[in-house]
C-alpha cells in the first residue's frame, strides 16, 4: 500500500480509504447496503491487513449507526495508526438546530460522533455540505475550538464549490484558524467536472483530494453494460447519484475500461481506480462495498500502474468539453500556464 502526504499537512494517508456508508443500512442508506457489526469487523480487518489506514464515515450515515458500528468494531483495541474521518452538516433530527454548520450544531455533533466512535479524537473532520445561511466565520471558529480542545486534528470540506473553499481558506488565513488540508469530492472518468476548478485549486492551495464514489456508484465496475444493469446493485435499488447526462459516453468509457482490464488481466474497476490515483492532487480514493470480494478487488488497484497509452485512451474517451474561460486561456495564455493551469486535460 502506498501512503501519500495529505495536502500540505504532515499526515500520511493510504492511497485507498475505507468507506462505510453501507454500515447500518438505515433509512435512505438501505439502498447502498446494510452491513451489520460482524460483517463490518470482517471488512475492516481486510482493509487494515491490506495497509489501509483511514476509515471514512459521517454522522448522517444511517443516522449515526455507521459510526456506532465502527466504534464497536474497533473497540478499545483500535491501532494507533488507524485514522478516522467523519463529517457534519446534514439534518440528524427534527429540531431547528439539528442541521447546518452553526457553532452549536458543529460542536454538539462532533461530541456525539466521538461517543459513537468510542474515541477521544477524530483525525479528519469534514464540513459535509455547504451552509449558505451560517456565516463561514462562525463555522471555522467552531472548528478552531474543537482543534484547540483536542477533539479533532485536521479539518476539511466536502462537496464545496471552488469559491466556497477559497472563502474558507481566506478566513482561516486572516484569523489564524486551522486551514482545510483536504476536500472530499466526486471525481471519476465519467464525471470530470472537478478538473475545471476543484483540482486546480487543490494543486494551488495544497489540498489533498479524497474521492468519494470513485466507481460512480458501481457504474464503472464493468458489471453494468449498455442495456444490462446488474441486479442487486444500488442503481436498481433507486440510488440516483451520480447523475448521468450522456449515457452513450458512459458506455464508451465502460467499454474502454473492460477492454483495458482484459488486456491486463484485471477488473475494469481496478483500471478506473488506477486512472484516478494518477491524477493531480488526488491523495486517496474512498472505496466501499457490501462484500469481501468487492473490497479485495478494489484494494488490488493500489498496485496497478497504467501505461501512457492506456491513460491516453481513457483520457480521450472521457475528456470533458473545454468551457469558458478555459478555451480562451488556452488560445491566449498557454505559454504562461503554471502547474494548477495544467491540471485540465485539454487534448
Amino acid at each position: 500500500m502506498e501512503y501519500r502526504t495529505l495536502g500540505r499537512s504532515g499526515l500520511k494517508v493510504s492511497a485507498l480509504t475505507m468507506g462505510t456508508m453501507t454500515f447500518g443500512g438505515s433509512g435512505v442508506f438501505g439502498a447502498t447496503g446494510a452491513t451489520g457489526l460482524e460483517e463490518a469487523k470482517s471488512l475492516i480487518n481486510i482493509c487494515l491487513d491490506a495497509g489501509i489506514n483511514l476509515i471514512d464515515t459521517a454522522n448522517m450515515y444511517s443516522a449515526g449507526l455507521s459510526e456506532e458500528i465502527i466504534g464497536e468494531a474497533l473497540g478499545a483495541k483500535r491501532p494507533n495508526d488507524v485514522l478516522i474521518a467523519s463529517k457534519v452538516r446534514a439534518r440528524i433530527g427534527k429540531g431547528p438546530n439539528d442541521e447546518g454548520l452553526s457553532r452549536h450544531h458543529v460542536i454538539r455533533e462532533c461530541e456525539r460522533s466521538l461517543k459513537r466512535l468510542r474515541t477521544d479524537v477524530i483525525d479528519i473532520y469534514y464540513l459535509h455540505e455547504w451552509d449558505g445561511t451560517t456565516p463561514l466565520e462562525e463555522t471555522i471558529a467552531a472548528l478552531d475550538t474543537l482543534v484547540a480542545q483536542g477533539k479533532i486534528r485536521y479539518i476539511g470540506c466536502s462537496n464545496y464549490s471552488a469559491w466556497q473553499v477559497m472563502k474558507g481558506l481566506g478566513i482561516s488565513d486572516l484569523r489564524h484558524h486551522p486551514r482545510f488540508i483536504t476536500q472530499q469530492i466526486h471525481y471519476t472518468l465519467e464525471a470530470r467536472e472537478a478538473e475545471y476548478e476543484l483540482l486546480p485549486l487543490s494543486v494551488d492551495q495544497g489540498l489533498g483530494v479524497l474521492v468519494w464514489s470513485p466507481l460512480a456508484g458501481g457504474l464503472l465496475s464493468g458489471k453494468h453494460r449498455k442495456g444490462a444493469t446488474a441486479e442487486g446493485s444500488r442503481l436498481t435499488a433507486g440510488w440516483t447519484e451520480p447523475p448521468i447526462r450522456d449515457e452513450d459516453r458512459l458506455w464508451r468509457i465502460v467499454d474502454a475500461l473492460v477492454e483495458i482490464g482484459k488486456g491486463r488481466g484485471v477488473s475494469a474497476a481496478q483500471v478506473a481506480l488506477a486512472w484516478l490515483l494518477g491524477r493531480p492532487a488526488v491523495a486517496s480514493l474512498v472505496i466501499g462495498g457490501r462484500r469481501e470480494d468487492q473490497f479485495r478487488d478494489n484494494i488490488a488497484a493500489a498496485a496497478l500502474t497504467l501505461s501512457d497509452e492506456e491513460r491516453r485512451r481513457l483520457d480521450e474517451v472521457s475528456r470533458p468539453p473545454v468551457i469558458y474561460p478555459y478555451w480562451h486561456q488556452q488560445n491566449t495564455s498557454r505559454d504562461r500556464f503554471g502547474p494548477a493551469d495544467l491540471v485540465m486535460d485539454r487534448g
